[in-house]
């Protein structure tokens, strides 16, 4: 396949990715492209868009399809997860995923990261304030080390929240290894985005 073709065709599945997302709700985004291909009737992963591509495709179709009612729910979200963090300040939190960049849809989670090496006092955090949570492990990688770390699950104004449990070296050990990190913010940085809406919104 001639390589304007093939941009061509990596465009339109990204497109279709992003539309899948954007429909869904979901922030999968390596289900997105399978079902994406399978509509367009490609079968070489070296054909797929990447996460980037993809990310840039939702927003843009966010911009022309979701407009009005996606910003709206985007800062209630951040507004939100800003009352979260400071209610996990004690265990370093910051904030990461969609409702960060701003492609969160109706169903996106408030994605947050913890760096901390006291579980103990985080799971009676959570115990004292009687909030219910579920947990599992998932496997990340920071810098060069692949590490297993607990992810708390629970709702919030019906909204779904993960937390994920890193140690308090994590942020040390991707700077470290050079790898490109996805984005993350402080709390202060989440007050930063949100004088930017109220400002644009005058």
């Amino acid at each position: 396949m001639a390589s304007g073709a093939r941009r061509h065709q990596r465009e339109h599945l990204a497109y279709l990715a992003a539309r899948i997302l954007a429909e869904d709700g979901t922030r999968d985004f390596s289900s997105a492209k399978r079902k994406a291909a399978k509509q367009a009737g490609v079968t070489g992963r070296m054909d797929l868009p990447d996460d980037q591509e993809v990310e840039q495709a939702l927003r843009s179709w966010q911009n022309l399809y979701q407009s009005g009612t996606q910003e709206d729910h985007l800062k209630d979200l951040r507004e939100q997860a800003l009352g979260l963090m400071d209610w996990l300040a004690p265990f370093d939190p910051w904030l990461t995923g969609s409702v960060l960049t701003g492609t969160a849809g109706p169903h996106s989670p408030i994605e947050l990261q913890v760096f901390t090496d006291e579980d103990k006092a985080l799971a009676l955090h959570f115990l004292d304030h009687s909030r219910d949570y579920g947990q599992e492990v998932k496997r990340v990688r920071y810098g060069d080390r692949h590490l297993d770390v607990p992810v708390l699950r629970f709702v919030d104004r019906d909204v779904q929240v993960t937390v994920q449990v890193l140690p308090r070296d994590a942020l040390r050990m991707a700077r470290a290894g050079g790898a490109k990190a996805a984005p993350r913010a402080r709390s202060k940085d989440v007050q930063a985005l949100l004088k930017r809406e109220s400002v644009s919104d005058l």
